[in-house]
């Protein structure tokens, strides 16, 4: 089934710590990098780590409940019982205020906070509906002073340390400090992993510029966000996120309820059809799906319907938010004038050298209208990196180097199947000059 889901068009394989052991993590892993070797493909590992996720605890039974009805919250596990619900987060009775709103279950069930004790929330439900064991809380309004890591989160990141994952993404982000503190943990790696901000609070939209700068990346994880945000700012918060990002250069994930139909049927709705659409005219990096392609009923033709439309609103205009990226950087400059010049000569390919990827996300950041970027690297670390950039397919090389011959790594691309006689291609690679190497724009027809 994943070897299944490349053929199909995934790129990156998510996982997700919220449902996740550490055996099935190692066995996943394993099976994504054989199925990707014998594709001779380089998908993107992610580990999203559950964060500070407040949850109710396990209830006796489900229990229905009804408009008008009274259930209580309790930090205090002698307090539980039949319409008493003990909550994970031992400050949440500090952290909420009498009139308060609590969701539950993404905003499926909607109490109010009538009356607090040392260790009771008394409630009044709003909306009904029947609540489980271990359901997911949001307070949206409700600055909670939770921990960015949490103990869970740091023994997953040492799984993923363990297992050279290209990224992990961080829960709940408040502000850029969470961001760094995960940075933190695992800066002694040689090659440390990328670190995705979610963005799933009006506290992180507040905060949005200052987390994209310490971010690598940054994924608007819309089911949480829908509950906290008033749902009709939910498409213009999207927007200006992957605005800002495309302003500065850094990855953008739009990601939750896609195609959320599709879990239980084999077609899109029309409606989820324009929602994919206009990520992909908005030039997001990445569009993801999460309960589509984990516990549906149809994950190989999710992919192939998101693949389909991806394609095809690729040969649209889009709104080119990166045309107000302010570039200082020559480095910067050269990737737009190699992009210019891959969209001037309709280049069937973008051929970039890379040692760290970072001229190969500079290009992508510059969204070539027409020419997929053909990253070429000698490690499977960076390849994996680049895998989530827009546009990109990475390529291993044996023994690749800064100054590897251009002839003979178009010749490499044309007998691996990545480009075939008569293409046209803009190459940016690195060249010796004198007693320097200098960065280098060519234009090349494959023989």
């Amino acid at each position: 089934m994943i070897g299944a889901l490349m053929d199909a068009g995934a790129n990156l394989f998510r996982l997700n710590m919220s449902h996740a052991r550490h055996d099935w993590v190692r066995e996943v892993v394993a099976n994504i990098r054989t199925a990707a070797a014998i594709r001779d493909c380089v998908p993107a590992i992610l580990m999203d780590l559950q964060g500070p996720a407040i949850r109710t605890g396990d209830l006796p039974a489900p229990v229905d409940l009804v408009k008008g009805e009274r259930f209580d919250f309790t930090t205090n596990p002698e307090k539980e019982g039949a319409r008493v619900a003990r909550v994970n987060y031992p400050s949440f009775l500090d952290d909420i205020e009498e009139g308060a709103t609590i969701l539950i279950d993404n905003g499926l069930i909607r109490m109010k906070v009538l009356h607090k004790t040392t260790d009771v929330a008394e409630c009044e439900v709003e909306i009904g509906g029947n609540l489980g064991s271990r359901r997911h809380i949001n307070l949206p309004g409700t600055k909670v002073n939770l921990p960015a890591l949490t103990e869970k989160d740091k023994a997953d990141v040492a799984v993923g340390l363990e297992l050279d994952i290209d990224y992990f993404a961080l829960s709940f982000v408040r502000e850029a400090a969470d961001v760094e503190q995960l940075k933190l943990l695992i800066q002694s790696e040689e090659h440390p992993p990328r670190v995705v901000a979610k963005v799933e609070d009006q506290h992180a939209v507040k905060q949005i510029k200052r987390i994209i700068r310490a971010a690598d990346a940054i994924m608007v994880a819309r089911g949480d966000l829908g509950v906290e945000c008033p749902y009709e700012e939910l498409p213009i918060i999207q927007r200006r996120i992957v605005r800002q990002c495309l302003k500065v250069g850094k990855p953008v994930v739009v990601a939750t309820h896609m195609l959320e139909s599709m879990i239980n049927e084999p077609h899109p709705t029309r409606a989820e059809v324009t929602d994919v659409a206009n990520a992909v005219f908005e030039q997001a990096d990445a569009i993801m799906l999460s309960g589509e392609t984990s516990v549906g009923q149809f994950p190989v033709m999710c992919v192939e319907v998101m693949d389909r439309i991806a394609r095809r609103m690729e040969q649209e205009r889009g709104a080119r938010f990166h045309k107000e990226a302010d570039l200082n950087d020559e480095r910067e400059k050269l990737a737009k004038s190699a992009v210019g010049m891959a969209d001037d000569l309709n280049a069937d390919a973008m051929v970039v050298f890379t040692v760290s990827g970072r001229m190969v996300r500079e290009s992508s950041w510059m969204r070539p209208k027409h020419s997929q970027i053909l990253a070429l690297c000698a490690s499977a670390r960076v390849a994996g990196e680049m895998a989530l950039f827009r546009g990109v397919r990475p390529v291993i090389i044996e023994g690749f180097c800064p100054d590897f011959p251009v002839l003979d790594a178009l010749a490499t691309l044309k007998d691996r199947g990545y480009l075939e006689v008569g293409d046209t291609v803009v190459v940016s690679s690195s060249t010796q000059a004198v007693e320097k190497i200098s960065n280098s724009v060519q234009i090349h027809k494959v023989a």
